[in-house]
């Protein structure tokens, strides 16, 4: 079941949202908690029943290990609940892309299990190791097992985060006003739920339609049309993930829970360290204070204090930035196209901050600054898109010019002059390319000259003029969808 479903919009929601409020008027307050968490597991089990039984081991398992550590903080409680997170992610993850490589490096032939990557293994997976290492830190004291499913499975945030933490989450549910109905609340919801369907159905899912069509033309497709094709993955993957992450929002404002917010206009950074802070904020939250944190220390302890040349702070940092990323690349997928995405994203962090601190204090324009930032996004993201690493790099050639600089011939009658630089005027295999650069057009004038969906909620007021704002997104989104797609990040 897809945010942007008819079933989801007009059945589970409204019908989510009803038994919620109506069992808030009874006496047994848990009962509001246990309907939310009922309407969750259907939710998730509407994918695939077989995940249903997966996630209940993995949360009791973490129930029962969160309890003990509650009540005797001792490492090898905590230590066993990290690997039972990360060994069950890795076994589903990467344990077929690990077999491949030890097939292809040394010769073997050891079968492939052809697992099915659990949804939001990924996601569920960091949610529980936070809430372990809060349970070690003395940060959690107050557990119950509705509770802890409910943390877990909160269905508009289960499947691709906001990634949360207990402490931010829970004690919302325990607030006496959280079971009344908020009529400010739900119009704010509807407001940034309109907008997030907005993102995902006009916007990223016709963006999608130029992207899949440029991936069957990799072998012969030439500058500008490869320039047109990632700029149209670029925006697609920020529409349906931001897109996403609104609705998720909107949905738990319905029910009074208010979601930490996943992106602030990342493509409006100027600098790989400010995207880091702008783009899936929450993940970027989690690696910095459960992974970035504890292993810096860790590798000073072991690595870098026995190393027989002291290392300067900076190339420590430096060195913890790239394992990091190289991380979340990792967790991004089972796939050397996210270990190069990693790499190079890191490498863009790493960059920014020695050019940061040279001796001769130069800095870039504004707008230069933002151009090398976006076009090295837009490089790095085709690793992102592509899995096969051949075919990331046919695309990478036709960006750099090495296929040839072809327009569309029917801007022969304007352009000539350009033939003088080497350009051609032909037919190329790109179908709908105007409407392509339209879209991208558009989506360049949204992400760069208007406030983005956070700030719009920041300054909301139930006025006429918003309501009717709210009614006309809502309709053409509706009415636009004829077939729920998938959102990309359903795939980590």
């Amino acid at each position: 079941m897809l945010f942007n479903s008819t079933e989801f919009i007009f059945i589970f929601l409204p019908i989510a949202f009803a038994g919620y409020f109506l069992l808030a008027t009874a006496t047994h307050t848990i009962l509001p908690k246990i309907w939310l968490v009922a309407c969750s597991l259907f939710f998730y089990s509407f994918w695939n029943h077989g995940y249903l039984a997966l996630i209940f081991i993995s949360m009791s398992i973490n129930f029962i290990l969160g309890h003990f550590l509650i009540l005797h903080k001792r490492k090898a409680l905590i230590t066993i609940g990290i690997i039972f997170n990360l060994g069950l992610l890795g076994y589903y993850k990467y344990l077929d892309f690990m077999v491949a490589n030890i097939n292809f490096l040394f010769s073997t032939e050891l079968p492939l299990l052809n697992i099915i990557l659990p949804l939001a293994i990924s996601f569920f997976t960091f949610q529980q190791v936070s809430y372990l290492v809060d349970c070690y830190k003395g940060k959690i004291d107050k557990y119950s097992f509705v509770d802890y499913i409910l943390f877990i499975t909160f269905f508009p945030q289960l499947i691709a985060g906001p990634i949360v933490y207990h402490h931010e989450i829970m004690p919302q549910f325990y607030r006496s006003n959280r079971i009344k109905i908020n009529v400010d609340n739900i119009s704010l919801g509807i407001f940034i739920f309109a907008i997030g369907l907005f993102k995902k159905v006009i916007l990223a899912d016709n963006l999608s339609l130029t992207v899949s069509d440029g991936m069957h033309h990799l072998d012969s497709i030439t500058f500008f049309d490869a320039w047109t094709v990632i700029l149209s993955y670029t925006f697609q993957l920020y529409f349906d993930f931001s897109g996403y992450s609104d609705m998720a929002i909107g949905i738990a404002l319905l029910f009074n829970i208010k979601l930490p917010i996943n992106f602030n206009s990342p493509y409006k950074s100027t600098n790989f360290q400010d995207l880091a802070s702008r783009w899936h904020i929450t993940l970027s939250r989690f690696l910095n204070d459960y992974v970035f944190n504890p292993m810096s220390r860790l590798l000073s302890k072991t690595i870098y204090s026995n190393l027989p040349i002291k290392l300067s702070t900076n190339i420590k940092t430096s060195f913890n930035l790239i394992l990091l990323f190289l991380l979340s690349g990792i967790w991004h997928g089972a796939g050397w196209n996210y270990i190069i995405w990693g790499l190079l994203f890191g490498t863009g962090i790493v960059s920014y901050r020695t050019w940061k601190k040279n001796k001769l204090n130069i800095k870039l324009p504004t707008i230069l600054s933002w151009g090398i930032t976006f076009i090295y996004i837009n490089i790095m993201l085709v690793f992102f898109r592509l899995e096969e690493v051949n075919q990331a790099v046919l695309l990478l050639k036709a960006m750099f010019g090495l296929n040839g600089f072809i327009l569309p011939e029917q801007l022969s009658p304007l352009l000539n002059f350009f033939t003088a630089f080497g350009f051609s005027f032909e037919a190329t295999p790109l179908k709908d390319k105007y409407r392509a650069i339209g879209l991208i057009i558009i989506s360049f004038i949204i992400v760069l000259g208007f406030k983005n969906s956070s700030e719009k909620l920041d300054t909301f007021k139930p006025t006429l003029l918003n309501a009717l704002f709210i009614v006309v997104l809502l309709i053409y989104s509706i009415i636009s969808l004829t077939k729920a797609t998938e959102f990309l990040y359903f795939n980590f």
